[in-house]
């Protein structure tokens, strides 16, 4: 079979590999669809701060299954699914609590162990999901950003009515604005430097958007909230700018959660957090029921997924691909990489 490899940062070769068979409690799947991105744009770039080289690319994908382990009793072949990208150990703290995403040994497909990029793949079936009938393989393959985003809205106790600002209209930023909307935030405040995003984020559920290069963020920001302000601010864009404009404008007492991957090491004012007695939370990942609760508000209408899917490329497109985001940064959102296309979505 055909396998992507990104030999270095903007390096990438394909190379024939043996077709893999799956363990006892393994299904092999056939990739259909893989999304890029912006930790795989990092990747690209050479600033990813936790991959090394060489890699094979791919954990936001969808799939259909081929072929069963001797255990593997949940999935039958042809079954259309998902896959959960992350390699845990079982043993540390954090998966002996729940809190696998943390784990201490943690190897995410694609960046710190191999990826999907192939036309097959073995998988735990522990580590897969089943694709509603109501959505394509496109969509399939962007249930694993949604995921992150259902986390991160959920990492705010009270997100339920409440006043929220999401800092960058990436497609974290536009998928987070309808995560929050779909568990129930009162009001969401988006801003970001492109108008095409900003009209995008509004089409899908910002009540509020500003071009923080054309207007002022300080200014927009009460407009919206008034003088009591957002209940949470989530930082999307991985800047010290929005950084630093969350804290300067965060209410008191109130909390920031980060979402974005920093591809250096952030210049933050810490003695304006203290003196705010700001929370500063993290997001990282998702856990299983984040991608069900992803799945299920895909199925009831309560996020939209097709608005954001730009353009296809051919697998064997892929360094093309990432030429295509770098050229058009204001306009491109999804980029999906169609791995297999003998079957319609």
């Amino acid at each position: 079979m055909k396998q992507e490899v990104m030999l270095e940062p903007k390096k990438i070769i394909y190379r024939d590999v043996p077709t893999p068979e799956p363990g006892p409690d393994q299904v092999l799947v056939k990739i259909k669809r893989i999304g890029i991105c912006g930790s795989d744009i990092h990747v690209y770039h050479g600033t990813h701060p936790y991959t090394s080289y060489p890699i094979v690319q791919g954990h936001e994908v969808s799939a259909q299954v081929v072929k069963c382990g001797e255990y593997a009793k949940k999935f039958k072949p042809g079954d259309r699914v998902v896959l959960e990208p992350q390699v845990v150990c079982g043993r540390c703290y954090p998966c002996l609590h729940g809190k696998y995403n943390l784990c201490e040994n943690l190897k995410v497909f694609g960046f710190q162990t191999t990826g999907t990029g192939s036309e097959y793949f073995a998988i735990e079936e522990s580590k897969v999901d089943l694709l509603p009938d109501c959505m394509t393989y496109s969509d399939g393959a962007m249930m694993e950003p949604l995921a992150v985003t259902v986390h991160a809205a959920k990492r705010f106790p009270e997100v339920k009515g409440a006043k929220a600002a999401v800092l960058g209209c990436g497609p974290i930023g536009i998928l987070l604005i309808q995560s929050l909307k779909a568990l129930g935030a009162a009001q969401v405040f988006a801003t970001d430097i492109s108008d095409k995003r900003l009209e995008l984020a509004k089409s899908l559920g910002a009540d509020f958007t500003v071009n923080t290069m054309k207007e002022d963020f300080k200014t927009k920001f009460l407009e919206a909230f008034g003088p009591d302000k957002a209940d949470v601010i989530y930082e999307c864009a991985g800047s010290d700018i929005t950084m630093d404009q969350a804290i300067q404008n965060a209410r008191k007492g109130s909390t920031i959660i980060l979402v974005a991957v920093f591809g250096k090491k952030a210049n933050v004012d810490l003695a304006k957090l203290n003196d705010s007695e700001l929370d500063l939370n993290t997001s990282m990942m998702y856990r299983h029921e984040d991608f069900m609760d992803a799945i299920r508000f895909v199925e009831e209408g309560k996020v939209q997924l097709k608005p954001l899917q730009t353009m296809h490329f051919a697998f064997e497109d892929w360094p093309k691909a990432y030429e295509y985001i770098d050229n058009n940064r204001e306009s491109v959102m999804k980029i999906i990489v169609d791995v297999d296309t003998e079957e319609k979505e």
